[in-house]
């Protein structure tokens, strides 16, 4: 059945369902939280922060308070991100560094984590990638095109098409 209502009786209805406010968390709580969700870098944590509309100040604050309790260090949580990337994915060093770039780590302390000899684990990136997307009878224009895209190394390219056509 319809009910007919006056017209103020919408907004205290409303009022009356509505749950009461929680007090806003500090910029540290946020943080804390961002960071039990994922490891961030100090920048991504500031920008997450400054879009949720924390003060400069306070920011600042949770974030000293961070790396005193040893939560956010970005050496430590760039070189374990550059590892497991590394070792797990079949990207390039090169797209692995952009990566980790986007993620807010610095390019010095990015490359500072690449060791000194990467051919063997790049031929075998991209030997992982041409077996998922190739037939060893394609073109090999086709298939070192493709290597380039994903930024592997030229030498590492020739190595693992001859490898992968054989």
């Amino acid at each position: 059945m319809w009910r007919y209502r006056r017209c103020g009786d919408d907004e205290e209805i409303e009022a009356e369902n509505k749950p009461p406010r929680k007090p806003k968390k500090t910029a540290l709580m946020t943080a804390v939280d961002l960071l039990a969700r994922q490891e961030q870098s100090e920048n991504k944590l500031r920008e997450k922060l400054v879009r949720k509309g924390y003060e400069e100040e306070a920011i600042d604050q949770a974030i000293h308070r961070l790396e005193e309790m040893h939560y956010l260090n970005d050496e430590d949580a760039c070189a374990r991100q550059f590892a497991f990337l590394y070792d797990e994915s079949r990207s390039s060093v090169r797209q692995i560094c952009v990566k980790l770039m986007q993620r807010g780590f610095e390019s010095s302390l990015v490359k500072s984590c690449i060791p000194a000899d990467t051919f063997e684990r790049e031929k075998a990136a991209a030997l992982r990638v041409l077996a998922l997307k190739f037939k060893p009878s394609a073109d090999r224009q086709k298939m070192m095109a493709n290597l380039y895209r994903k930024g592997f190394d030229a030498s590492a390219i020739r190595a693992a098409v001859d490898e992968f056509c054989q």
